[in-house]
Formats: structure tokens, sequence, C-alpha cells
């Protein structure tokens, strides 16, 4: 089987983690990774923001976890994320992103790592706690949240894909 097709099918979002913080190399390849996504008319909207600070992954765990109104860690104990954001300002900057976000989880899981999608960074950054953030790490205000990639060495490895749904794929001949 083709080693693309192989690590699409086997990636499966990561709920548990190893405290152990990955390695800065592995995390810039991921994180490279995702600047090789597809973007409308090659616009390159997304912005990706690599957290290993605890204080500020925590700072954003507990953001997130208001807006879900729930008192758990929201990021599933994940050392590290990796946070997309675009420029509304393009069209096309939610796809932009998006595809961003799956480039990163899969490339995460070519090395080894686990990930997982956590959403609601579009409101975190709609905040001004969030616009306070983005003017820390030297952002623009406007840029919208489009997920948290959270990263870390998976503490399972029982992690299988459920049955495709058997009308998941039409063909029209």
């Amino acid at each position: 089987m083709n080693k693309v097709i192989e690590n699409i099918e086997t990636r499966r979002s990561c709920r548990k983690y190893k405290p152990d913080m990955p390695s800065r190399d592995l995390l810039a390849e991921i994180a490279r990774a995702g600047t090789y996504a597809p973007s409308g008319k090659g616009s390159q909207s997304a912005t990706i923001v690599v957290i290993t600070d605890k204080a500020t992954r925590d700072q954003l765990s507990a953001m997130n976890a208001k807006i879900l109104k729930s008192a758990g860690d929201p990021f599933f104990g994940a050392p590290c994320l990796m946070l997309v954001l675009a420029d509304p300002e393009i069209p096309t900057y939610i796809r932009d992103g998006s595809l961003a976000m799956g480039n990163l989880m899969l490339a995460a899981h070519s090395l080894g790592l686990g990930s997982c999608w956590i959403n609601r960074a579009m409101e975190e950054f709609e905040s001004a706690e969030g616009k306070d953030l983005l003017k820390k790490w030297g952002l623009p205000e406007r840029l919208a949240g489009i997920g948290h990639c959270v990263l870390g060495w998976p503490a399972t490895d029982n992690m299988k894909a459920a049955p495709r749904k058997a009308d998941y794929i039409r063909w029209v001949e």
C-alpha cells in the first residue's frame, strides 16, 4: 500500500497523552508540513503558532474549557499544541486553515506522535483575552482561530478506525 494512503487510513484522533514533550526538531518538521497545505490562489492565509510553553498551553486550555462550559482539560493532557489561525480577509481562510490542520495531523502521525483537532479556537480569538495573546505574539489582531492541533506521544496504542459507512462514496458515471 502507498505510504501516504496508509498514513491517512491509520491516523486516529488521540485523546490520551504521555507528559513527555516531543523534540523541537520533530515539532518543527510537523509545523513545516503544515506550511505546504494547499491554499486558495496560493494565498498562504494560515499562520501556525507552536506552543510548548506550559503556562500558555494551560491558558488556552482554560479559555477553551470556559467556552465548552467544562471543568476538564479539553486538550486531553497533550503537552503542546499547534494553533492554526488564518486571515479572514482572504475568502478561503477557513478552508486554508483546515487544510493546514490536516497536514499537521498527518505529519504528526507519520512521525509517531498522536494528535487531535480541538475546536473553539475561533471563539477564543474573538475574545479580548485572545486578542491580547495575538498582540503579545506580534500577530495581527484580525486573525481568526481555525483550530488547535494538540500533540504528544500517545499514552495508548489501541486507536482503531471505526468502520466506514456503507454509502460514504457515490459514483456518478
